[in-house]
This record gives structure tokens, sequence and C-alpha cells, in this order.
């Protein structure tokens, strides 16, 4: 008996350690999980581009970038804002325009560090936070919020170069509904100039998650983009947000692009759209503009449709 009770308790030693491995292992993988990296660092070498234009803005620009973090415990779902921007600001007296931009879920800005370097290095403040829930907007206001307090304040590098004329706004998936959502109900919603919407959840399909919106409401120029041949939003939930919106629009799928990987393949369209919408660069408007936009006759794209007349 001595010696079955010897082995029952070695084998219930042998179980714990077992368990303990395996929720540290467990845990261990959930953080790796977490934390890894939604873009590739070099990925403006590596998308394949389809006209001179998107290879223009899909390259880095022309600006070194310094970046700044802090936290922010007035809302700890932020957890920390982070701000990528061109270095000549901390000594400059220019205005730079701003891109916001919404996570998708639980893609928190330091998982795509190089999608916001890369627009930085076009002149712009790209500003994010580790939210992981965005479909509201109120959290990603609250981001601007901070930005235009240290705008107004001495000691900060941001002191007066915040252009609060041109503020644009970008979100991924969950952060795609959460584009419209910040522009449409939020308390800066008047500020944002313009939008780019990525791969955003299907209305129908978010509003059966419980975080509905409504495109339909949007006023301000948006440009709406996907992946095909499969995305979280259809074509024709695409085509129907093109129809229901009043202001100017854009809508494209990029082909055999996956929804992850749209968090980052269209950039160079998205850094054009900003240069234009932002910047007023003439060169940028011509993927959407003219007789023949680029991107309508880009082969890496399908189910173009443009209307900015409205």
């Amino acid at each position: 008996m001595k010696t079955v009770g010897k082995i029952i308790f070695i084998i219930a030693v042998v179980l714990v350690i077992l368990v303990i491995l395996g929720y540290f292992g467990l845990k261990k993988l959930w953080t790796i999980i977490l934390t890894a990296p939604m873009a590739p660092e070099n990925y403006i070498s590596e998308v394949k581009t389809g006209g001179e234009i998107e290879a223009k803005y899909m390259a880095a620009g022309k600006y070194e970038t310094g970046y700044f973090e802090t936290d922010y415990p007035e809302n700890a779902d932020i957890d920390k804002i982070e701000i990528w921007y061109p270095t000549e600001l901390e000594a400059s007296s220019t205005k730079y325009p701003v891109v916001l931009f919404v996570n998708g879920t639980g893609v928190s800005a330091s998982r795509y560090k190089p999608v916001f370097e890369h627009l930085a290095s076009w002149g712009f403040i790209a500003i994010g936070n580790e939210d992981p829930s965005t479909w509201e907007g109120k959290k990603a206001d609250a981001t601007l919020s901070w930005l235009l307090a240290a705008n107004e304040d001495e000691t900060s590098i941001f002191y007066h170069k915040v252009d609060t004329e041109n503020i644009g706004i970008t979100g991924h998936s969950q952060g795609g509904v959460g584009v419209f959502s910040t522009i449409h109900n939020t308390e800066h919603k008047d500020m944002y100039r313009c939008a780019v919407s990525l791969s955003p959840t299907q209305e129908d399909t978010a509003e059966a998650l419980k975080m509905p919106y409504d495109s339909s409401k949007t006023t301000i120029p948006v440009m709406i983009l996907a992946g095909a041949p499969k995305d979280v939003i259809s074509l024709e939930g695409l085509n129907d947000m093109f129809s229901g919106i009043s202001s100017g629009v854009v809508i494209a799928r990029r082909s055999h692009t996956d929804h992850g990987q749209m968090l980052y393949s269209a950039d160079g369209y998205v850094t054009a759209w900003f240069m234009w919408q932002l910047q007023g660069d003439e060169n940028a408007a011509k993927a959407f503009i003219g007789e023949i936009p680029e991107i309508m006759s880009n082969a890496l794209y399908q189910d173009q449709q443009i209307d900015l007349s409205k």
C-alpha cells in the first residue's frame, strides 16, 4: 500500500508540474500572439504596386521620423498614446497635418509601427493608442483630444505644431467601423476632414455583433478599400456603402489580398489619399481624379468605383 501511495504521490507531483508548465507556456504563447507584428518591417519595399503613383507613395517619404509616447491615465483602455512624426517638427515653426489611426480588434498601434513610420515620413503626425476595442470611436477621439491639448501646451514638442484644419482618420477591420463612428458621433467629429476605412466589418454583421454604424451619415470624402476575393465585407456590402454615402467616395478591392494584409498592402493609395486631401498634393490626386484615375486602371485592384462630385 505504501508503494501504491508513493506512486500516486509522484504522479500527482508530475501532473502539477505539467499543469504549471502548460499554464506558463500557454501564457507565453498568448503573449506572443497578442504582441506579434501585424505589418512586415519592410512592407514598403515588399508589397507589389501596379502604378507609378501607387509606387511613389508606397515608398518612404523624404522626412526622417521620430517617436513619442505617453501614458494616458484618463482612459485606462487607451493605455498609452503613441506618435510618429517628422523629426524636423522639433525645431520647426511649421504646422503638420494629422492622421489618427483606429485599431482593429486586439491590434494595438505598437503592432503595426511601420505603417505609422511610413506616413510620418510623408510629413504627417501619425497618432494611435493601445485600445483593443474601438468600434465606438470614443477612445480614438480621446486620443485626438490629447494631441489638441498638447498643441496648446508650451512644454510639449507638439506645441503649435498641429495643423488643426487638416486632420484625417483611418482604421482597419473593427477600426474601419470605428472610423465611421468617430466622424459621426464624437466630440471632435467636425474636425475630421477626410477618412479611409480599410476592410470595415460589413454593416449588417457589425449590427449583429453589437457594434452598429451607419456609413450613409458620412459627410466628408472617404475611401473604402477591402481585400478580394474574400474579406469581412462583401462586394455587395461595399457597393451598398458606395450608393448610400452622399459625400465624395472611392471604393475598391485589392486582388489576392486577405483581410489582415489590407492593414498595409494598400498603403500606397492610402498615403496618396491623405497627401491629396490634407497636403494638397496634385500628383497624388491623379490616383483618384482626372480622365483615367490611376486606381481605376491598376490591375492589382478590382471593382473600383469613384464619385467625388457628391
